[in-house]
């Protein structure tokens, strides 16, 4: 037999809630009943366009179905009517369809309907490739609006899956990544004859975790989408939040562990035949960056745990590793002011060193966190009331007494 991809075989082996599951249940779902319909309302053999246009509806939300769902089905739509112009002037053939495709990315760009715009084309190509007669098109048109409304109806009575937790997931694989290079880092600074390539190979690590968080992000998008007009979600607003404001601050610490990486690999050029460092400052580094480690992962959990409501346990982790964290900092501090006063040459990096771990440390720091969400609570609730503020402008005068009557 031959081997298996690991993806493959973790995919299999996913539970039927997860929301990768359950939306492809749903896709499936939507698709086949879409075809159903179409076959019982209309005269054509084989309607494929409702079920192809229900799988663009039913999206992995519902903020995103209802969002983005008009200008799917304009897309599908428009591809449907071009097609039919096609057909009844010039056939298929290399040439037509070469212009086919042409006009309708055109179209596309003239409606304005955004990332959707190779949809017109798929739809035309579909439908010029199926049928070439004219008469057809109207038939094609109900396809396209019985998948449309099949697909929103599968989304309103069975509401899509909520991406929080895979979200979270993602947020603590990023910090366990920052995690282990830190731990890494402190190993690795009391080695006497590190290679500088292996430092190096830590400054790439840490370079890589940019795009790690791109990643989160994008995680993290689909978690708050999910979220939105979701019934089945308590204090989504605060969920989004936690989520939100905590992958900020996981991207600014990933900056500061880059420059960290900078600050050892420029030590480890310049040190000759020294050590790295010296025998006093290497376990000093190695404690400080260990405390940091702890303290983010701890802060991971914590941003998890609220999602889960175990954030008081969590909270009270992360104020023991940010305590310890600050005690060996305070010790570090006073062993590489003694060694510049001794040694200053490479004043300037243990300064570089030193300033990282305060910056990192405020970054985690629990009372900046609570004003972060503070802030961002009060910067949603501005934007509501200039949208009411706009909706109000807009409302018929009539209506505007008639509520104050009311």
């Amino acid at each position: 037999m031959p081997d298996v991809p690991e993806h493959i075989i973790d995919l299999a082996k996913k539970p039927g809630t997860e929301p990768v599951v359950v939306q492809t249940l749903r896709s499936s779902a939507a698709a086949t009943l879409a075809y159903l319909v179409a076959l019982g309302l209309t005269d054509v053999t084989a309607p494929l366009l409702a079920p192809l246009t229900a799988l663009l509806v039913v999206q992995v939300t519902l903020f995103a179905t209802l969002t983005t769902g008009v200008r799917r089905v304009g897309s599908v739509v428009a591809g449907v009517l071009v097609a039919a112009g096609f057909s009844t002037l010039v056939g298929l053939s290399w040439w037509s369809l070469g212009l086919l495709i042409l006009t309708a990315l055109g179209i596309g760009h003239l409606l304005r309907v955004d990332e959707f715009v190779p949809e017109v084309a798929i739809s035309a190509m579909l439908v010029l490739g199926v049928t070439q007669i004219a008469e057809t098109a109207l038939d094609r048109v109900v396809e396209t609006a019985i998948g449309a409304v099949v697909g929103l109806a599968c989304n309103i009575v069975f509401v899509p899956p909520v991406w929080v937790g895979s979200a979270s997931q993602d947020i603590e694989e990023q910090a366990h990544r920052m995690r282990t290079l830190l731990v890494q880092l402190g190993e690795e600074a009391e080695e006497e004859r590190l290679p500088v390539h292996r430092v190096a190979e830590k400054l790439e690590r840490a370079r890589q975790l940019d795009q790690d968080i791109a990643q989160v992000d994008a995680s993290i998008i689909q978690a708050e989408e999910s979220l939105r007009f979701n019934p089945r979600v308590k204090e989504p607003l605060m969920t989004r939040i936690v989520l939100r404001t905590g992958l900020d601050t996981l991207e600014v610490c990933a900056v500061i562990l880059r420059t960290m990486s900078r600050s050892l690999t420029d030590l480890a050029a310049r040190r000759g035949d020294e050590p790295l460092l010296a025998p006093d400052i290497a376990p000093a580094l190695r404690e400080v960056y260990a405390n940091l480690a702890g303290a983010v992962d701890s802060f991971a959990t914590l941003i998890t745990s609220q999602v889960s409501s175990q954030a008081d346990e969590a909270e009270a982790f992360l104020a023991i590793e940010l305590d310890a964290a600050r005690v060996s900092r305070e010790h570090i501090a006073k062993v590489l002011l003694a060694r510049v006063q001794e040694h200053p040459r490479h004043w300037q990096l243990y300064g570089s060193l030193l300033a990282d771990v305060d910056r990192m440390l405020d970054e985690l720091d629990m009372e900046k966190r609570s004003i972060r969400l503070a802030e961002e609570l009060d910067r949603y609730s501005r934007e509501q009331h200039a949208r009411f503020l706009r909706l109000k402008r807009y409302t018929p005068r009539w209506l505007r007494k008639r509520r104050t009557a009311g």
